[in-house]
């Protein structure tokens, strides 16, 4: 009868033991594998998604400041407020005359009972680069109306634009001033402000500080004008 070796016994439950010890290492290295695999994916996924976003946010950003910047080119006018012939009142220096609506007014004008007279080139560049709808070629008094679209100028408009961009021009302070004047419009006493006069075809203003004995224009030679 044949006994069975305890020492074998103890050996084969120890190799046992330590193949199922075994096997369990490589199953945890397999799941450590392939959790890291899942890991690595979803960080990868991830980052990709982060770059696209990020670049869908620059582009917004870059379309959303193309879209908001004005255009700032001028075509026919030294629009930009940043030039010494900027817009006033809707009135802009235009690199060439706007003939579209093309009209003449005159103003004479006495301070203290003298005779003032209006300067030249008052609305023209002084390098000749643009002109403004409202200008004087000359002394004469006459004010040359030329815009692309006909609407309501005033004698306002014209003064505003002498002291704000040609006061270098002899500009009179006085003219800010809407009292100590008497104004007149094709030889009647006009009452207000005399800034309100609307300057229309072959309008004649006379305007008269301190000047109690002035007679107002009621003719013209317009000399084709």
């Amino acid at each position: 009868m044949n006994r069975t070796n305890p020492q074998s016994v103890k050996q084969n439950r120890r190799d046992k033991q330590m193949r199922r010890e075994a096997e369990r290492l490589r199953e945890q290295q397999r799941q450590r594998r392939k959790t890291g695999l899942i890991v690595g994916t979803i960080v990868l996924v991830v980052a990709i998604m982060g770059v696209f976003i990020w670049r869908g946010m620059a582009s917004g950003v870059s379309t959303t400041n193309t879209a908001s910047t004005p255009d700032t080119t001028a075509t026919n006018s030294q629009s930009s407020a940043t030039t010494p012939y900027a817009p006033l009142n809707g009135i802009t220096c235009d690199t060439q005359e706007q003939l579209a609506y093309h009209v003449h007014a005159h103003l004479s004008m006495y301070i203290d009972g003298k005779p003032v007279a209006v300067p030249q080139t008052i609305g023209i560049a002084s390098d000749n680069s643009c002109i403004y709808w409202l200008h004087t070629h000359d002394t004469s008094g006459i004010i040359h109306i030329e815009s692309p679209t006909q609407k309501k100028y005033t004698l306002g408009d014209f003064t505003q634009l002498w002291g704000k961009r040609f006061s270098n021009l002899q500009y009179e302070p006085k003219l800010d001033q809407a009292t100590g004047w008497k104004a007149y419009v094709d030889g009647k006493p006009y009452s207000g402000d005399f800034h309100n006069i609307e300057l229309q075809s072959h309008t004649l203003v006379t305007l008269a500080y301190n000047s109690p004995d002035v007679k107002p224009d009621t003719t013209y030679a317009w000399q084709g004008l």
